[in-house]
């Protein structure tokens, strides 16, 4: 049974904030603890044979993106995907407009998730951005940014669906950081079963002797050494 202390909001709640902000400070991307549990992660990886939820679906080696598949859910989002979204947003927004004040940049996001997808909707950004991924053996995807027009949030959540070591194996997930006069910098995670990852949507400020710069950030998944690996990924501005 849940409880109110055991809800997906609740856990969000409970994720240490944090040491989350310092984190993404720090690298770019931040590890949360578990978001959801096993049965509520089944429940969401089996969502992916119901063609009705999903705006459409996207073969990833035709676009030449990387290898697997993905689907953007439509505006009608099921119940846990609909919580996590509206949990993370408040969480977020704080780091969101800390990170826009150091670069020097406006800070458009309201206080209301809702206020802020109105928003995108009139500015011609009206498609639905979140995506249930699925990578079978040998799949993986492209260095790249879920950038789709104008209108962005600088931060966004993937969370893995799948047991890694078990469920699949590879298909670690990748955040390379292009730096100024550097060689670029990458850091790997694994996503285990239940936890979110928090990365950034393009750049994060970074420090300099002439103070705060954007630093420039893509991500990916490495291949995918045997088994299926699903994932549900969470952006907070929609796709134009």
């Amino acid at each position: 049974m849940r409880t109110k202390e055991n809800t997906i909001a609740a856990r969000v709640d409970r994720a240490g904030w944090g040491r989350l902000a310092g984190e993404l400070d720090e690298y770019g991307c931040a590890r949360t603890p578990r978001l959801l549990t096993a049965a509520e992660c089944a429940e969401i990886a089996g969502l992916y044979e119901q063609d009705g939820l999903f705006r459409t679906t996207v073969d990833m080696a035709r676009h030449r993106f990387g290898s697997g598949e993905y689907r953007y859910f439509t505006h009608e989002l099921p119940a846990p995907v609909a919580a996590l979204r509206a949990a993370l947003y408040p969480r977020l927004l704080p780091i969101a407009r800390d990170w826009a004040g150091r670069l020097g940049r406006p800070a458009p996001w309201p206080d209301d998730l809702d206020e802020w997808v109105d928003r995108c909707h009139r500015a011609g950004q009206d498609r639905s951005a979140q995506i249930l991924l699925r990578y079978t053996e040998g799949d993986w995807n492209a260095l790249h940014r879920d950038v789709f027009g104008d209108l962005v949030f600088p931060l966004q959540v993937v969370i893995g669906l799948d047991e890694y070591g078990t469920d699949y194996t590879g298909g670690e997930f990748l955040l390379v950081e292009q730096r100024p006069r550097a060689q670029s910098r990458a850091t790997t995670t694994v996503l285990d079963q239940g936890h979110g990852l928090v990365f950034t949507t393009r750049d994060r400020p970074v420090a300099t002797k002439r103070g705060w710069s954007a630093g420039v950030m893509r991500h990916g998944v490495s291949v995918v050494r045997s088994g299926r690996r699903h994932a549900l990924g969470l952006v907070f501005h929609d796709a134009a």
